[in-house]
């Protein structure tokens, strides 16, 4: 018994001269081991980036109720995002599992029934019997981190498809709105088209113009019409697209608002030294660094010798032979050591398996962190493009409407031909469509740049259900 107490005495000595676990790199040590050649500048390249830190908050800055709500039910009802969480759940419960392998396993053994106990042997008791293993080389520790490691990673990958689902609702949004107002658009243009269809006719009456006219002008509605149903069929799609972003069935019944909100002012978007450190994308990146790492770790600690702990107390009597030892309870602690001596070159492989993964999640975050930075400067770009775009079209639109009021105003009093009012009418519409589209892009690109910055939101508190007390008011500051 006395040498039992002495191996378990000097077991726990060991165990705490134990291997500690080894810390992952940093992000400074991440980046420079993953974009060591990377120069990152001091300002953002493309135009248009505000000064001060990058805003959060985003979906407010457009003011829009209707959006917001949509946002919101996207959120609870998105299928997608619901398979997003059970992952992250899973995680959680994989680290709380690996976590478990720490503490000593007990178990229990009962036998009975008299003199057949069961099986005939007429014995009859209980075992109780723990064991431990002493995690000398901290593989367990290791198994422990690299799991906590991928379930911050999940985490962080859900918060980034969270803010990603509700950036694709709000260009959907848009989206399904500019597509209402180019059917607003071709519609109004098919009653211009009408009533040139009538001012011909009356000119054919009256000797000034002729048939052709008249079936030119006719025509012309025809295919004004074909665009109508194919922009309405657009609008369609586009709505059910929205809802099925929405949980909802796609029946293309929802309606979105008749036109796109204001235009959010200048934002500030901080500087690209800090984009690394915001993206949830690139944070579970790191995640998963830290966690191929710990695999390292684990992997390399496998290969040495595994020591454990046992004890048991145990009760046992038989009704059908004597036992050697009538003593009763007997407790008994013991110590065990298991060390691989053979494998056929499985356990140096399994350290070079994980090594590799552990360079294919440096690299990934290399990938992930450059695309970061490419997608800031392609939505500050676009969107500064769309901007000036607006501008160039609104003024092309005035003009080409001047023009058509011109070019109409000569057809009525039969100076001119229809044909150059066909011709003016097809640029004032290509001129409107193409302002409708840019306009919608601007808000689209402003989405986007928000995403690309690691902007987050919040969402409105939701409103209490009917019947429910009023909230308690807040109790004064002193």
């Amino acid at each position: 018994m006395k040498l039992r107490l002495r191996l378990a005495i000097g077991v726990l000595a060991a165990a705490g001269a134990a291997c500690a676990v080894k810390t992952p790199p940093d992000t400074a040590a991440l980046r420079q081991q993953a974009l060591p050649e990377l120069q990152v500048p001091d300002q953002w390249t493309a135009k248009g980036a505000g000064a001060g830190a990058a805003a959060d908050n985003w979906l407010a800055s457009f003011n829009d109720a209707q959006l917001t709500a949509a946002v919101t039910e996207a959120l609870a009802h998105n299928a997608d995002l619901r398979v997003g969480a059970t992952r992250v759940e899973q995680a959680l419960l994989h680290a709380k599992l690996a976590g478990a392998k720490l503490w000593p396993s007990a178990d229990l053994l009962a036998r009975g029934g008299g003199k057949l106990s069961g099986d005939g042997s007429g014995i009859q008791g209980g075992v109780i019997s723990a064991t431990w293993e002493i995690d000398l080389w901290a593989r367990v520790r290791n198994g422990k981190a690299a799991s906590a490691a991928q379930a911050r990673s999940a985490q962080a990958d859900f918060a980034y498809a969270r803010e990603s689902l509700a950036a694709l609702v709000a260009r959907n949004w848009f989206l399904a709105i500019e597509a209402g107002l180019q059917v607003e658009a071709a519609r109004e243009t098919i009653r211009g088209s009408e009533a040139l269809v009538s001012l011909a006719d009356d000119r054919a009456r009256v000797g000034v113009g002729g048939q052709e006219d008249i079936y030119v002008a006719r025509a012309n509605v025809a295919g004004y019409r074909d665009v109508v149903r194919q922009l309405e069929l657009a609008r369609e799609q586009a709505i059910r697209g929205l809802e099925l972003l929405l949980g909802r069935y796609p029946a293309a019944a929802a309606v979105p608002a008749p036109t796109l909100p204001g235009y959010p002012g200048e934002i500030p978007t901080g500087l690209p030294s800090t984009l690394l450190e915001r993206r949830p994308d690139v944070m579970a990146a790191e995640r998963r660094v830290a966690a191929a790492f710990h695999r390292v770790g684990e992997a390399k600690a496998a290969r040495l010798p595994v020591i454990s702990l046992t004890t048991g107390l145990s009760a046992i009597s038989s009704d059908l032979f004597l036992l050697k030892d009538h003593d009763n309870p007997v407790w008994n602690v013991g110590a065990g050591l298991l060390a691989p001596l053979f494998r056929g070159g499985a356990l140096k492989t399994q350290v070079e398996i994980r090594t590799a993964e552990q360079k294919q999640a440096v690299a990934e975050y290399a990938a992930i962190g450059m695309r970061a930075f490419g997608e800031v400067e392609n939505a500050l770009a676009s969107e500064i493009a769309a901007r000036e775009r607006e501008k160039i079209l609104t003024e092309a639109f005035s003009d080409n409407q001047q023009a058509l009021n011109v070019v109409q105003s000569q057809f009525r009093v039969g100076s001119t031909d229809l044909r150059f009012v066909t011709q003016r009418q097809l640029a004032l519409n290509a001129t409107q469509s193409a302002l409708i589209r840019v306009q919608a892009e601007q808000r689209i690109q402003r989405v986007n740049l928000h995403l690309a910055l690691g902007g987050s939101f919040t969402l409105p508190p939701a409103p209490p259900p009917p019947g429910a007390p009023p909230a308690p008011a807040a109790a004064p500051r002193r």
